[in-house]
């Protein structure tokens, strides 16, 4: 079995001085967002092999934020394609992965994410706010048989639920 974490980016900055959409920052509240998904994987044991992030500005934030706050040990990645990607580039991304690693986390956008969370776990409608976690555990042995329908929703935790719920996160 593998694991995959799907976490969306953290709130942007539409007010924010930058020079287009790729380079968007996050603001404050995306930051303590991504900090505090960032511990809730080490708090669950959840500690990713490998990280691959979309290369827009609020997604290598948002997980190098969520890497320090919980003092995550593996590399991060950054993806070029997973920018305005589609579930097709993405999940061709993901079955490139070595077979080492059991716990992938990746980055990115919506609609993508929701999309292809949907579709790996067998369809459905799901929201997925800004620097929301999801969890899918395929039933495969090798990156390369990942494909619709191979893995089942285990969770989807908003930031807002850990950080509403009073616990030291």
């Amino acid at each position: 079995m593998k694991t995959l974490i799907v976490f969306r980016h953290g709130k942007s900055d539409w007010g924010a001085n930058y020079r287009g959409d790729h380079s968007r920052p996050i603001v404050k509240r995306g930051r303590q967002a991504a900090a505090t998904m960032g511990r809730f994987l080490a708090l669950t044991g959840h500690l990713p092999d490998n990280v691959i992030s979309s290369s827009a500005r609020r997604a290598h934030e948002t997980v190098e934020l969520a890497h320090s706050a919980g003092s995550w040990k593996c590399q991060i990645e950054i993806e070029d394609s997973f920018y305005q990607a589609n579930v097709d580039i993405v999940l061709s991304r993901i079955q490139r992965e070595p077979d080492s690693t059991e716990l992938l986390l990746i980055a990115g956008h919506e609609p993508t994410w929701s999309d292809l969370v949907s579709g790996l776990s067998g369809g459905g409608q799901l929201r997925f706010p800004t620097a929301a976690m999801a969890r899918i555990d395929l039933d495969i042995h090798h990156w390369s048989a990942a494909a619709p329908a191979t893995g089942r929703l285990i969770w989807l935790i908003p930031p807002r639920l850990l950080s509403d719920s009073g616990l030291e996160i």
